[in-house]
């Protein structure tokens, strides 16, 4: 019988969550926008999807976000409710694309990071029609978008050739 969740994933996952609290704090030395541009806090949780598989991907995806908040205040609250998803979103596609149905990694990555920002999106949308919160709108989504073109071809360069690098050089594999 297979465990949920193997201890080596367990102990990547922490790794990453950890990760996914301290790298947006580099940036955010730079500048407050930083956060914003390079979208630091994606990649461990990609990561995490990447390397760990769906669930953990999930959780790392939606206690990064909340414990950094927690501790440094960054992502500050507003933004906060709309990362939880985003962020689960990206680590549970990764996980599922990559690791359970194996798909290539930039393919897999790519899909990740579209269904990623469609359930920014919906989550956008739920609270300007449901919740009646009408401060948000479509131009969110297409600003949030354009602002982390950076971070986004970052992603695109960094992700694939880590997870190629440390499945090649430490023959992890996938299940």
């Amino acid at each position: 019988m297979k465990k949920l969740i193997s201890t080596k994933e367990l102990a990547l996952g922490g790794l990453f969550l950890a990760l996914g609290v301290i790298v947006p704090q580099a940036f955010h030395l730079v500048g407050m926008t930083a956060g914003q541009i390079f979208l630091p806090m994606h990649i461990p949780v990609m990561f995490a999807g990447f390397f760990t598989g769906p669930l953990i991907g999930l959780i790392a995806g939606i206690l990064s976000p909340v414990l950094s908040s927690l501790i440094t205040g960054m992502p500050p609250v507003p933004g906060l409710y709309f990362m939880i998803f985003e962020l689960g979103a990206y680590g549970l596609s990764a996980g599922l694309l990559f690791r359970k149905y194996k798909i290539n990694v930039y393919i897999s990555l790519i899909l990740s990071m579209l269904f990623g920002r469609l359930v920014y999106g919906l989550v956008l949308l739920v609270a300007v029609h449901v919740l009646g919160i009408s401060a948000l709108s479509k131009i969110s989504i297409i600003g949030a978008t354009i602002t982390g073109v950076p971070g986004l071809v970052i992603q695109l360069v960094f992700i694939p050739a880590v997870v190629y690098l440390v499945e090649r050089r430490l023959k992890l594999g996938r299940d």
